[in-house]
């Protein structure tokens, strides 16, 4: 590391690194302690840090990345131009093609992908966004391996002859090389003269891919898009015959779409900083100062504000962003900020050309592979947990599937009279609070040709059937932003809802808290939990637009 380098940063990442390695959820502190030789004090303050970010949480003993860690690897993505729209393409890719499909870039002599859209199936593909593997084993290291120098052309045979690459590419899966398979130089050659490149079983038995380059304006290979299948499927040349046209077509495509990004402006800035809702940094990440006044030494500062400027490199579009635009939007001096910039640098999470900075792949490294994966269950129960610890009473999330909710989350309380629900269990939901909250999200139309297909019915004396006090109901659940049930799905059973939303304000879920519903008015039990069930939603939201911005997150 650089002299001028900032070490509690140096600590952080080294402490990151190791959780991000580990199982989820396997590694206490005294793990960190033996994984990075740093001292007990230092991990501690470190892990204290990292929770005040909202990067980790601490159940019992253990370790947990939490989804807003990917705001991280989102810098890196959204600086290297990579869009919602590139992600929507690539997944209806994968739908007209049946077969997975994803982006790569190159990442020093590995291959590190950026967009996943797998295909669901008993046996599909199981890397995940920030996965890196090395370019023998994969189609897409032939087509990057095209630009590499003598000098990484050296580094790589001398990687390959010391052993195995399991090490440095956990992703790989535990299986030693094919037999007989060809050099990466005759793939890379092969690519060279047809434009594409074949992975015929390379990582595995039975998986085989195609790649094409997307190329930027310089006819750099900025992206490899391919194509997985297995050869229970295809052949590799049966997959490639298959799938090179289109492959060919979305690539040309994607290459005009880099043509849009935005440049440094006639004067020579850098263009402004837009940070949309979606990426915005939270309240605890802006202000490392009151942070550290709250929790005193325990609070890294330093740390805290080495990846403020890292979440900041994600305005590095279009080649990169100088010094100064990237210390205004971290918030800081251009001396800390440049401490913070080349410690990033010293430790392989970005680059400089000499005036402008920008982020690296490495960068998904950073726990974003552990957390791509994550469902909306998963996301969503921590939050259930606190709430049902908050308010002593059973959690639930749920989502719309037709005319009924289905249950995605549980959080249960053990009491003497408590709600048994199990995750996967449908109601109605015209009769529930979460399934008038997610009614009153659709469309007009939509809801109304949900209900004309099936016609609320009676389940108790009290449940709503009349179509227009009905429309009223969801009209006034939508106009509130909640819904209170009592007694209409079950007889003694009362229930209070919120929506989820997603980044563009969709409603996607809903939250509820049920319990008996006693002698207290409707009302008072509607007051009581509505603050805990808003701020639940809330911390749900704002994991779900983090973790689904570059990222599909199954709803269920």
């Amino acid at each position: 590391m650089p002299e001028e380098s900032v070490r509690p940063l140096e600590r952080g990442l080294a402490v990151l690194r190791a959780l991000a390695a580990a199982e989820p959820g396997q590694l206490r502190v005294g793990d960190l302690v033996r994984a990075t030789g740093l001292a007990r004090a230092t991990v501690d303050r470190v892990v204290t840090t990292l929770a005040r970010l909202g990067y980790v949480r601490l159940h019992g003993q253990q370790l947990h990345l939490t989804p807003r860690l990917m705001e991280l690897g989102n810098a890196y993505l959204a600086a290297s131009g990579l869009t919602g729209e590139v992600a929507a393409r690539t997944a209806r890719l994968a739908d007209e093609l049946d077969e997975s499909v994803s982006l790569a870039v190159p990442d020093g002599d590995g291959v590190r992908f950026v967009t996943q859209a797998a295909r669901r199936r008993t046996m599909s593909v199981a890397f995940r966004i920030g996965d890196l593997l090395p370019p023998e084993r994969c189609a897409p290291g032939a087509l990057f391996a095209d630009a590499w120098d003598a000098e990484r052309w050296a580094a790589w045979r001398e990687r390959m002859a010391t052993g195995s690459a399991q090490e440095a590419y956990p992703a790989l899966p535990p299986a030693p090389a094919p037999a007989g398979a060809p050099d990466l130089a005759e793939r890379v050659a092969h690519a060279r003269r047809s434009g594409w490149a074949l992975d015929d079983q390379l990582i595995e038995p039975g998986l085989i891919a195609v790649a094409v380059p997307v190329r930027d304006t310089t006819g750099r290979v900025r992206y490899a898009l391919s194509a997985v299948s297995h050869t229970s499927r295809h052949t590799a040349q049966g997959l490639a015959a298959a799938v090179l046209p289109r492959l060919r077509a979305e690539a040309e495509h994607l290459a005009g779409l880099s043509e849009t990004e935005p440049r440094p402006t006639a004067d020579g800035r850098a263009p402004a900083l837009e940070v949309t809702a979606s990426q915005a940094p939270t309240p605890e990440a802006t202000d490392p100062a009151a942070a550290k006044h709250e929790l005193g030494p325990g609070f890294l500062q330093s740390l805290a504000r080495g990846l403020a400027v890292l979440r900041a490199l994600g305005g590095a579009r279009g080649g990169g962003l100088p010094l100064t635009a990237l210390a205004e939007a971290a918030g800081l001096p251009r001396a800390t900020a440049r401490r913070c910039l080349r410690t990033l640098e010293a430790a392989g999470y970005a680059a400089h050309d000499g005036r402008l900075f920008r982020p690296l792949p490495r960068i998904l490294e950073l726990g974003h592979a552990a957390l791509s994966g994550l469902t909306f269950a998963e996301l969503a129960g921590p939050h259930l947990r606190d709430l049902a610890d908050r308010v002593r009473q059973s959690a639930s999330a749920t989502v719309l599937d037709g005319t009924d909710i289905r249950y995605v989350a549980r959080a249960a309380t053990v009491r003497v009279m408590s709600v048994h629900i199990t995750v996967g269990t449908r109601f109605p939901a015209h009769a529930t609070a979460m399934g008038r909250v997610l009614l009153a999200g659709l469309p007009e139309e939509e809801r109304e040709r949900l209900l004309k297909a099936a016609p609320p019915r009676a389940l108790t004396p009290r449940t709503v059937t009349d179509p227009a006090e009905l429309a009223r109901v969801l009209d006034r659940a939508a106009a509130e932003g909640h819904a209170a049930v009592d007694q209409e799905l079950e007889d003694g059973l009362r229930s209070v809802a919120v929506p989820v939303r997603d980044a563009a304000g969709r409603v996607v879920a809903a939250v509820n808290v049920a319990q008996h519903a006693g002698t207290a008015p409707l009302s008072r039990t509607r007051d009581a939990l509505l603050p805990a069930l808003r701020a639940t939603a809330a911390a749900i939201e704002t994991d779900l637009h983090v973790a689904a911005r570059f990222n599909t997150v199954r709803m269920s």
